[in-house]
């Protein structure tokens, strides 16, 4: 499993989720429900901590735990790609799993959780040069996209092959 990304941090406790979604601000789409809310003097990241910060849930409702932990990592990918990029600093957000969620296409669920963004008011686009020297930092941090694992394989988990690319 991959490190988590340090520019989003995450909501652990019940007390953080209960609060987001006391805001009651949210937005229903067909592959996933968004909550949002606000950074304020009583729940905020302590300094140093990253500006966002994001929350999971995938209720019963959504199936067994094979499909719950599919969609949850599913959400976890769509908020790494759109989230860090795209929403607005500040923020708790809470991602809820829908029953759709495990199934429905990529492209889709990516596209609900960016019409959620926008529909909320919290969308910001960012410039080409942001983005590629944001990708230009992690490749560097990670070794780049074709870094080769200690272990002489290519790092893709396969566990077999050839060793050494």
């Amino acid at each position: 499993m991959a490190a988590p990304d340090p520019r989003v941090g995450r909501l652990k406790r019940r007390p953080e989720f209960l609060a987001v979604a006391g805001t009651r601000r949210k937005h229903v789409a067909p592959g996933l429900i968004l909550q949002v809310r606000r950074h304020d003097e009583r729940q905020r990241p302590a300094p140093g901590e990253p500006p966002i910060r994001l929350g999971l849930t995938a209720s019963r409702k959504v199936g067994n735990a094979v499909v719950r932990n599919r969609a949850r990592r599913r959400l976890r990918e769509a908020a790494r790609q759109i989230l860090i990029a795209h929403a607005a600093p500040g923020h708790d957000f809470v991602l809820v799993a829908r029953a759709a969620t495990a199934e429905r296409p990529w492209t889709e669920l990516v596209g609900d959780l960016i019409a959620a963004l926008k529909r909320l008011g919290l969308w910001r686009d960012i410039s080409k040069s942001e983005v590629s020297k944001s990708d230009a930092s992690r490749n560097e941090v990670n070794g780049g996209p074709n870094a080769v694992a200690s272990n002489g394989g290519t790092g893709n988990g396969s566990g077999g092959g050839e060793a050494g690319a």
